[in-house]
Order: C-alpha cells, then sequence, then structure tokens
C-alpha cells in the first residue's frame, strides 16, 4: 500500500474518532441536562413554604382559652346580666365592607381602663343581632390600650399564646392606639377562633331599638 494511500487513510480514521467523541459528548449532555432540570425542579418545589399547621403544645393552648372564654361568659348569654355587670353597648354594630362582621361589642369601662390582662375577665363581651329581634353572644374580646399597657411591659400583649392586634390610631372607633385579641368561643369562625373579623357575622338584624336578650 502506498504512503499516500495510508495517510489517506489515518486521516478518515481520526476524523471518524472526533465524530464519534462528539457524538457521544452530545448523548451525554442530552441526558445529564433533563435530569439536571428535574432535580433543580425538585428543589425548587421542596423550597416553597408549607402551609403553618399548629404545634400539639399550640393546639391545646388555643383549646383552653376557648374553654376559659366560654366558662367566664356562658352567664352573658342573658344580655342583662352583662349589663348589670357592667357592659355597655359602644360603637353599635361593627361592620367590614368585605370581611364580615365583628358585631355588636358591650364594653365594661373599668375593665378596659384597669388595663389588666385576665382571661377570665374579658373587656368586652360580642354578640349578634337575631332576625327575631334578640342578641345572641358569639364571642368576647380583649382590648388594652397601646400607650398604657408599653409604659409597663416590653413587648405587646400575648395571651396564652394568642398575639394581639394592633388598632393604631386614628381609628373607626375614635379610640387611642389599642390591642385587641377576639375569642370567637361562640360561633366558629372558619377563618379561625382568634382573628378580628368573623364573615358569618352580620349586622343586617341590627336596629338601635333591639330589644336585649336572647332569643
Amino acid at each position: 500500500m502506498s504512503t499516500a494511500r495510508i495517510l489517506t487513510l489515518d486521516m478518515k480514521v481520526r476524523q471518524f474518532r472526533r465524530q464519534f467523541q462528539h457524538s457521544i459528548i452530545a448523548l451525554i449532555l442530552v441526558s445529564v441536562c433533563p435530569l439536571r432540570a428535574l432535580a433543580q425542579e425538585g428543589h425548587s418545589h421542596a423550597a416553597k413554604p408549607q402551609p403553618h399547621k399548629l404545634t400539639q403544645a399550640q393546639s391545646s393552648e388555643a383549646s383552653a382559652l376557648l374553654k376559659i372564654v366560654r366558662e367566664s361568659t356562658q352567664r352573658f348569654k342573658d344580655v342583662s346580666v352583662a349589663e348589670a355587670e357592667g357592659y355597655a353597648l359602644q360603637f353599635g354594630c361593627v361592620s367590614g365592607e368585605s370581611a364580615g362582621a365583628m358585631g355588636l361589642h358591650f364594653i365594661n369601662g373599668d375593665l378596659v381602663n384597669k388595663g389588666v390582662l385576665d382571661a377570665t375577665q374579658p373587656q368586652i363581651v360580642i354578640y349578634e343581632p337575631t332576625p327575631r329581634g334578640g342578641l345572641r353572644l358569639i364571642g368576647a374580646d380583649y382590648l388594652l390600650f397601646k400607650a398604657a399597657w408599653d409604659t409597663k411591659n416590653p413587648a405587646p400583649p400575648q395571651l396564652m399564646g394568642q398575639a394581639f392586634h394592633l388598632f393604631d390610631a386614628p381609628n373607626r372607633f375614635g379610640l387611642p392606639a389599642f390591642y385587641t385579641l377576639h375569642v370567637w368561643a361562640w360561633k366558629d369562625n372558619p377563618n379561625g377562633a382568634f382573628v378580628n373579623w368573623h364573615p358569618d357575622v352580620s349586622c343586617q338584624s341590627f336596629a338601635p331599638s333591639t330589644p336585649q336578650g336572647e332569643l
């Protein structure tokens, strides 16, 4: 075989090897890239925040607070008992534009002025007007004026694991800035037992002359 023919064959073999190597590299890249994409996607999904779940201790504490509120306010199902103990209607029936309502707040001025946080003594008891003209007890509300609380305490109030909400001033109630915690102990709230607004509470049946007493 001539030297020229041998050189030609050698060049073809080298060219074939380069093409084969390129094909192998391309195949590896095609195989690895989808796996890398899937790995990144899986990592991305794992990084998404999961819905917050209460621990067993938190759930027990929340249940205990609901139990205390029910036991402490059961006598107020008759609104005349609440009035005899110093609670009086303020602000009419509080409703929101899209978030449901808070209902009728019967406030004990003496308890508000004391500024003491006691689960057995809510500053407010909450009622819902009924279609038949009565009032139905649906919960309680703890109210503490911010300035007085902050003077004596290093942090905003909490009650058995539940953080209070801050209503800054000015506000729709005409009050100084205050902390508040609603406890929907007598009417289940699908948004949670300790949120401000109750989507299933209505002020539709309220009238200033509503007779007092549950029907």
